[in-house]
């Protein structure tokens, strides 16, 4: 067997990759290829995400995915995800209040009327994602962070080429850290400009709620705040599109689950969803000491690639894992990450999703998919182009 890559996937493995990684997983629960270590197992993903030996940064200090000076390395290196503690802990523990219980309960009615508008009028043959799965949620996240409506859509565009930098795509095209790097800059021109508006006039918004930290002499800097803004504009709506997208491709071939669907989107429905095909494949982390996962030593300093797709399809936790069973018992996968950087905005996401697949299943009908595109990345799983033909 070939050392496994996150790189030079083909089509055909990108629009299902849990046969690779279900023949990687079969010959033990971690790899190590290229001086990375790859984690296919259930527990072992869950030692890792989990273990106080691994974090974000290198143990020299790095772990950005961005390894030359630009804006958008600045302004990445301020996003959540890419924080250890005490940092991390600080700056979560501002925003965990605007993603409450309480706050998503209040949001529930906004992203029902949002999903409404977006599936009024639908033509019989249309983009998914362009018309649905990608407006729903940067709209919502747009709501929360206090930025106007009319400039989702440019947030959005934005967000889709700072995705060019990851380290998989960025190999593939030349010009990758570019667009990137340009999408960055604006968007730190623009979310200071706001930050700059609501020191004057705060509302009840995400930023508003963290200038009003740094106003009160709290250590949020500017750049945090910007970094933030963009990390949870990105992550807050990536995570819903892609599993919407997939969902319906999922869906498209199992007409007895449509129906159940359509009768009511439970929550163990939701979670299902996530696990079968989770919005992101993988994670990074370094190790930093020594640590034993699954019988292995990982020494200090190691890359390490959690394989969160194929941890959701570990036969050993997950009986017919190749199953979309939409009554699966409770337990615990690792679809939104686990540990201290758990999804901050899970609950988000999952009202989303059961109310945005409420909404667009029985608006779809029997529909047929008649084509699909993958971006060539395995990490950011998700279509970038869905046509569906509706029955009605």
């Amino acid at each position: 067997m070939k050392p496994f890559s996150l790189k030079n996937w083909t089509d055909e493995d990108l629009h299902n990759p849990f046969p690779v990684f279900a023949r990687y997983l079969a010959n033990g629960p971690l790899h190590l290829a290229d001086g990375t270590w790859y984690v296919f197992g259930h527990d072992a993903a869950v030692e890792v995400l989990t273990g106080s030996a691994f974090g974000r940064r290198s143990p020299s200090g790095g772990g950005s995915p961005v390894s030359v000076p630009s804006a958008l390395r600045t302004l990445v290196e301020n996003w959540l995800v890419f924080l250890d503690p005490p940092r991390h802990t600080e700056l979560r523990s501002v925003l965990n209040k605007e993603f409450s219980p309480a706050v998503v309960r209040n949001l529930r009615p906004r992203i029902a009327e949002i999903a409404r508008t977006l599936l009024t009028d639908l033509p019989v043959t249309f983009d998914l994602v362009e018309r649905f799965s990608a407006p729903l949620p940067i709209l919502v996240i747009s709501e929360l962070l206090g930025v106007p409506r009319e400039d989702a859509g440019w947030l959005r565009d934005r967000a889709v080429d700072l995705q060019e930098a990851s380290s998989v795509r960025a190999a593939a095209n030349p010009d990758a850290h570019a667009v990137a790097d340009r999408a960055a800059q604006e968007l730190r021109d623009y979310f200071l400009a706001l930050v700059r508006t609501l020191r004057f006039e705060p509302g009840d918004d995400l930023v508003s709620l963290m200038v009003s930290a740094q106003t009160r002499g709290e250590p949020v800097s500017s750049d945090e705040i910007v970094g933030t803004c963009v990390h949870l504009m990105t992550a807050g709506h990536e995570t819903t599109t892609n599993v919407l997208s997939k969902s319906v491709l999922a869906l498209a071939s199992r007409p007895e689950a449509r129906a159940e669907l359509r009768r009511g989107v439970t929550a163990a429905a939701v979670e299902e969803l996530v696990r079968f095909d989770p919005p992101v494949q993988a994670v990074g982390r370094w190790a930093h000491r020594d640590a034993d996962v699954a019988g292995v030593t990982i020494p200090a300093g190691s890359k390490v690639m959690v394989m969160l797709g194929a941890a959701n399809r570990d036969p050993a936790r997950f009986a017919a894992p190749d199953s979309l069973d939409l009554r699966r018992a409770g337990g615990r996968n690792t679809g939104f990450g686990l540990g201290i950087h758990y999804c901050l905005g899970a609950a988000l996401a999952r009202a989303e999703l059961e109310i945005g697949l409420g909404a667009l299943l029985p608006a779809l009908g029997d529909y047929a998919v008649d084509s699909v595109k993958f971006p060539h990345d395995i990490v950011f799983h998700g279509p970038h182009s869905v046509v569906v033909t509706r029955s009605g």
